[in-house]
C-alpha cells in the first residue's frame, strides 16, 4: 500500500515539476534573450528527476507519519490541541480587529502573526494541562451516560493470547473471583489459531492448548465468555489493538506478557496479571516455621540443597546436598522476595 502510494506521488510530482520546469526554462530563456528550446528540455527534465526524488518526502510520508501520531496519541490530548486551535484563532479574530486600523502593511502582516501566535499559545496551554481539561469535561457528562460506561467498564475483561495459552485463566475462573464476561477479540483468535498451525512444534501445541483452554472456559457454566467482531482497524500489532480496545471500552487486560502489561500501564489501561496473582495468593513463611519439602537437586553454594513447594515456591536448604530425592522437615531462616518470585532459606 505504501508502495503504490509513493509510486503515484512520484509519478504525479514528475508530471507537475516536470511542467514547472518547461516553464521556467521558458522565462529564464526569455530573461537571456536565447532560444527556448534547449532551456525548456533542460529545466523540464531537471523538474521531472525533482519530482521523482522529492514528491514523497513532501507529500506521502509527512502525512503518513501525522496519521501514525494521530494513532499512538491520547484522545484527551487531540481533544487539548483541537481546543487549543479553536480558542487561539477566537483570539486571534478578537486581537486582529484593533490591528486593522494600522497603516499598512502593519494592517496585513499582523494580523496573521498575531492568529499564529494565538493559535501556538493555546495549543501549547492546553496540551499541557490535557488532565484538568478532561477532568472538567467530564463534569459536563450526563450522569447515566457516565453511569453506563462505568457498567460498560466492569462488565467486561479482554483476554490477551497469552493469559489463554497460559490455562491458569480456567482455574481462576472456576473459582468465582471473576464476575465480568471474558471478551476474547475475533484478532486474537486469529493469532491464537496462528499458532496453532505453526510448523514449529513448540508453537503448535501452546496454540492448541489454548484453543482447548477456550472450550472449557465456554463450557463452564458459571463463565460468561463472549467473542467479539470489534476491531481498531488503524492498528495491526495484536497487542496495540487490544490496548486501544480497552481504552474504548474502558475495561481491564488479563495477560501474562510483561511488555504488554508496561505498554498497557502507561496508556492509563487496567491490567489483572496472572502472574502478579499467583505471587500475591502464595503462603507466607516467617524465619522459625516448619515445612517438608522435598530435595531435588543441588544448590548454587557448596553443600545446599533445592526443592519446590506446590506453589513453585523455590526452598534453599543448607547441609541438604548428600540428601537428593529425599523429604525433609526444614525450619525457615530467611525470606526472600525476587522478581522472579519468592525465595525460602532453610535448614534441616
Amino acid at each position: 500500500m505504501s508502495f503504490s502510494s509513493d509510486f503515484f506521488s512520484r509519478i504525479l510530482g514528475a508530471i507537475g515539476f516536470g511542467i514547472g520546469g518547461g516553464y521556467l526554462g521558458d522565462a529564464v530563456a526569455r530573461l537571456l534573450e536565447a532560444s527556448p528550446e534547449p532551456y525548456i528540455l533542460v529545466f523540464t527534465l531537471l523538474g521531472i528527476l525533482t519530482g521523482l526524488i522529492l514528491t514523497p518526502y513532501i507529500t506521502v510520508r509527512p502525512i503518513r507519519t501525522l496519521r501514525l501520531r494521530l494513532i499512538a496519541m491520547p484522545p484527551e490530548r487531540i481533544v487539548a490541541i483541537v481546543a487549543g486551535l479553536f480558542l487561539g484563532l477566537v483570539g486571534a479574530a478578537l486581537f486582529s480587529l484593533p490591528l486593522a486600523l494600522l497603516p499598512a502593511p502593519f494592517r496585513h502582516i499582523l494580523p496573521l502573526v498575531a492568529a499564529v501566535i494565538f493559535c501556538y499559545l493555546g495549543v501549547v496551554i492546553l496540551a499541557m494541562r490535557q488532565n484538568d481539561l478532561k477532568s472538567f469535561m467530564a463534569n459536563f457528562r450526563p450522569v447515566v451516560q457516565s453511569q453506563a460506561i462505568s457498567e460498560e467498564g466492569e462488565d467486561f475483561i479482554l483476554l490477551d493470547t497469552s493469559v489463554i495459552i497460559d490455562g491458569r485463566i480456567h482455574d481462576i475462573s472456576t473459582t468465582g473471583f471473576l464476575r465480568g464476561v471474558l471478551l476474547i477479540p475475533n484478532f486474537v483468535l486469529r493469532e491464537l489459531q496462528y499458532i496453532a498451525d505453526s510448523a514449529d512444534p513448540m508453537r503448535r501445541n501452546r496454540g492448541r492448548r489454548g484453543l482447548e483452554v477456550l472450550r472449557m472456559l465456554q463450557e463452564e457454566a458459571n463463565i460468561v465468555t463472549r467473542i467479539t467482531d470489534m476491531d481498531v482497524s488503524e492498528v495491526r500489532e495484536v497487542d496495540s489493538k487490544l490496548v486501544s480496545l480497552a481504552r474504548h471500552l474502558r475495561c481491564p487486560i488479563m495477560t501474562t506478557d510483561y511488555n504488554l502489561n508496561r505498554v498497557a500501564e502507561i496508556q492509563g489501561v487496567t491490567v489483572l496479571n496472572v502472574n502478579d496473582l499467583a505471587n500475591s495468593v502464595k503462603a507466607a513463611y516467617l524465619p522459625g516455621e516448619e515445612l517438608r519439602v522435598r530435595i531435588i537437586q543441588e544448590g548454587r553454594e557448596s553443600g545446599q540443597g533445592v526443592g519446590y513447594l506446590e506453589d513453585g515456591t523455590m526452598v534453599v536448604v543448607e547441609d541438604a546436598q548428600r540428601l537428593l530425592e529425599k523429604t525433609l522437615d526444614v525450619t525457615v531462616t530467611k525470606v526472600l522476595q525476587t522478581s522472579a518470585g519468592r525465595m525460602i532459606f532453610a535448614k534441616p
